[in-house]
């Protein structure tokens, strides 16, 4: 077991002094809704970049990540260069509308573009699915982390951050999580850098990491009888939950939503698909180092600790072990923020729409700190999944996500999108995501022959994601044709209108640099 010494010991204590630091300073400035749940539309684009990765990047990412490097290679990375071409589209296609239109949620825009029952259903859904998923995966993979690198006991460790996170939430609202994430996203990009390089300087450089693993390690582009990345569902599957996640979630969107205006909500956006080029060779390539230089110690998730705890003196882990708190409390600390703001402002401001601003401010508080309450309850059962059921739980966002990328996509883009379609495509793709969950749990976890629908559990869930996310397109064109279309004065601004759109030479420029160094890394290592 790992003992702390005095100067790893100070380096956390120094981060933690730091981060409470920033998020008290944050809560004697909101006074109202905008400013708690929105900064006050205040931010500009290098904190609104450095808040989206941040909040992306937990620490599952760095659990998982490298696990699956270790396990198969790059191939995982698939998602992490796809997600830079979704923010490029987060940032021309979605961000206009969602700022023209003034909402606080995502919910409230399905609502204005379509219906108040497209915003319940979203609303109840993305709550549900935070507290079961995303701050599941967070807790769990930080516990694997906490319990590997720094011997601490894991529900004490576990309280400890989920209380830390929501004291300074509570307090200072989506500004303190914004500028706090900006410190933490600094320090765990350095902190991954640091290892990657130690790591590949130790295995003998690039060249010496290719002679010792499979040559399939460097490849990201599998057949299409790959069980795992099928290269249909990296290309596709990957773009289609990419969207969902990055251009739709409520706690990705709300950072680009407390921007000062549309180019600065757009340039944090590209900022941050810049960064996404980096996950591959900070957080996966350590898992194939490790992989390479202890293959009989390497199980999987044990990749990235296993580094850490070899590799790392004094003062360099104190670095990493802050990088990987950040990493946890950056993305805790969002989807409180996210699930007070959809508590407030899609269910307790719709029931009670004369609420004056203090009072949404302080209920915002107090949903905050509900959650932050359930999280540690929460917190005995998580310590008592195992991998393969947390596996499961995880999966839950990949089959959700289709039918809401089709929903706001063919909404964004078509005019011709009812109410009576959105609604439909939400509930039948979401019961076909649900239908698969369950599959899935019964047949691998449970090992029940489905008999027919054997075939069905074993396809690809990113090949069947691309599927879905095509009937439920067919779905909302379909139903469309046959019902009443909405006023065009209704949806006016939250239709896309091509020749209206504004944008600078830098934004196209910036916008073929990433495209041409994501593609370019994608031809290299197919």
């Amino acid at each position: 077991m790992y003992t702390t010494p005095m100067l790893d010991t100070g380096i956390i204590v120094v981060y933690f002094a730091f981060v409470f630091a920033i998020g008290f300073y944050h809560s004697r400035r909101e006074r109202t809704s905008a400013d708690y749940f929105l900064a006050g539309h205040s931010v500009g684009w290098f904190a609104v970049g450095a808040s989206l990765f941040a909040t992306n990047i937990s620490s599952e990412h760095f659990i998982g990540l490298a696990g699956s490097g270790a396990s198969t290679g790059l191939a995982v990375g698939c998602y992490e260069w796809s997600a830079s071409i979704c923010l490029l589209l987060l940032a021309w296609i979605f961000i206009p509308h969602y700022l023209k239109s003034g909402v606080f949620t995502m919910p409230e825009f399905l609502e204005r573009r379509f219906s108040p029952g497209c915003r319940a259903y979203l609303t109840y859904i993305s709550i549900v699915a935070y507290i079961f998923t995303k701050i599941s995966v967070s807790l769990f993979a930080g516990g694997i982390l906490i319990r590997e690198i720094v011997g601490w006991d894991y529900m004490t460790s576990a309280i400890l951050l989920v209380v830390a996170t929501g004291i300074y939430t509570v307090s200072g609202g989506l500004a303190a999580v914004i500028y706090t994430d900006v410190f933490q996203a600094v320090l765990l990009v350095l902190g991954a850098i640091v290892i990657t390089f130690v790591g590949l300087d130790q295995a003998g450089g690039f060249e010496g990491l290719r002679r010792s693993l499979p040559p399939d390690f460097f490849h990201m582009v599998k057949p299409a009888s790959d069980p795992v990345y099928p290269w249909t569902g990296t290309l596709f599957g990957t773009l289609i939950l990419g969207t969902w996640y990055w251009c739709t979630d409520q706690v990705i969107v709300q950072k680009t939503l407390s921007a000062k205006n549309v180019s600065e909500a757009r340039k944090g956006a590209f900022f941050c698909a810049a960064m996404k080029i980096l996950p591959v060779f900070i957080l996966i390539l350590p898992g194939l180092i490790a992989k390479a230089l202890y293959p009989t110690e390497v199980t999987g998730d044990n990749a990235y600790p296993l580094l850490v705890m070899r590799l790392m003196p004094p003062g360099l882990k104190g670095l990493m072990i802050a990088a990987l708190l950040a990493a946890l409390m950056s993305s805790l600390s969002s989807v409180f923020n996210s699930c007070s703001t959809l508590i407030t402002m899609d269910i307790y401001k719709k029931y009670r729409p004369q609420a004056s601003e203090t009072q949404l401010v302080q209920f915002g508080r107090w949903s905050t700190i509900a959650i932050v309450v359930v999280s540690v309850i929460w917190i005995p059962f998580i310590r008592s999944l195992n991998d393969q059921v947390f596996q499961y739980l995880q999966s839950v966002q990949a089959y959700i996500g289709a039918p809401i990328t089709a929903t706001f996509l063919t909404g964004i883009l078509w005019r011709g999108a009812t109410a009576k379609a959105a609604m439909t495509t939400l509930i039948v793709g979401g019961c076909i995501g649900a239908a698969r969950f369950i599959c899935d749990i019964l047949h691998n976890a449970w090992k029940m022959d489905l008999g027919f629908l054997n075939p069905v559990v074993e396809f690809s869930f990113l090949n069947f994601s691309t599927i879905v996310f095509f009937v439920c397109v067919s779905l909302m064109i379909g139903v469309s044709k046959v019902t009443a279309p909405s006023s065009l004065e209704r949806i006016e601004g939250l239709t896309m209108e091509w020749r209206a759109m504004t944008f600078s030479r830098a934004d196209l420029a910036i916008t073929a640099g990433v495209l041409a160094a994501t593609v370019g890394l994608w031809v290299h290592f197919a």
